[in-house]
């Protein structure tokens, strides 16, 4: 069976782990959000996908949920002692990829090229593809103007209300290699678990991979970031809150209007009318190998339910 699945970082690599075990990994496509990537000391990093790339091929910090494990910290102590910004952290080994990558598009290789590669590098199975190698870019606006999403997420610690989103270069953007192909081979579309806003948004920003999910002829199903309205991670709650009016399930379907067929969410948030949308219910906090099974399984129950 083949499974696309829109995801970010943390919550969706971690669900994308259970999603492999549950089905052939050489049948899954994760599609990727670029919109987070920023240069940082002139190379290219992608936070989203390297999350993708560090936890699927076992080399990730779990503790962090970002990064690499065992991962040493040298090149930014010395450029902290030279004078450099160093509120975005890299660590010695993160920098080695990042390295590669730098080198990679300066030869002119695309970014899914190069993600691809290093996935094969790292014995994934499936397959990561950024969802658009243009240049796109998650720009957050606050009562004090507009700031880059990683100034805001990062260096701020998204204290300052997000009061809406915006997404630099999204009017020009084409799918990457392989992702429109993906989505029209898929027995199955999924959504992960990440941010619907700054998570997902970027991903569906880009007008031919919104199109080829609207016109569908397969089940999509996105799974709630939140379990009893809060984030397990990061400010998804607030953003529901501030820009949907709630934290609910049904706050979480209305930033895939006309998108997806069912919601998997979780069982603390009770039971919840949510339209044309299908409800299932289940616990949806994954702590270990057998949860994240759990849930991907949860989540590809909609295959059995025609459309």
């Amino acid at each position: 069976m083949n499974v696309a699945v829109l995801s970010g970082g943390v919550g969706g690599a971690r669900f994308v782990q259970g999603l492999l075990d549950a089905v052939d990994p050489a049948e899954v496509t994760v599609i990727g959000n670029v919109g987070d990537d920023l240069e940082v000391a002139g190379l290219h990093v992608s936070p989203d996908l390297d999350t993708l790339l560090y936890t699927l091929g076992k080399v990730g910090d779990a503790e962090r949920g970002w990064g690499r494990a065992g991962e040493t910290w040298n090149a930014l102590k010395v450029a902290r002692e030279l004078g450099a910004e160093t509120w975005f952290q890299l660590g010695d080994k993160d920098l080695g990829l990042h390295l590669a990558r730098a080198e990679a598009l300066k030869r002119g290789e695309p970014l899914s090229a190069v993600i691809d590669r290093f996935a094969r590098a790292l014995g994934i199975a499936a397959r990561i593809l950024p969802a658009t190698d243009d240049r796109l870019r998650t720009w957050i606006r606050t009562a004090d103007g507009e700031l880059p999403f990683q100034e805001w997420f990062v260096r701020l610690r998204h204290e300052p209300e997000a009061l809406g989103v915006r997404f630099e270069g999204a009017e020009t953007a084409r799918p990457a290699r392989g992702v429109l192909q993906a989505l029209a081979e898929a027995d199955l579309i999924v959504i992960a678990p990440s941010n619907p806003f700054v998570s997902i948004g970027p991903v569906l920003a880009v007008e031919e991979i919104h199109d080829a999910i609207t016109n569908r002829r397969v089940p999509c199903v996105a799974i709630s970031p939140l379990i009893g309205g809060k984030a397990v991670k990061g400010p998804a709650d607030r953003m529901l809150n501030r820009l949907r009016g709630g934290t609910g399930p049904f706050q979480v379907t209305q930033c895939y209007l006309g998108l997806i067929d069912a919601l998997v969410y979780d069982e603390a948030d009770g039971e919840v009318e949510l339209g044309h949308v299908r409800p299932i219910v289940t616990k949806t906090l994954m702590t270990d190998a057998a949860s994240r099974r759990s849930l991907a399984e949860a989540a590809l129950e909609t295959v059995a339910v025609p459309r």
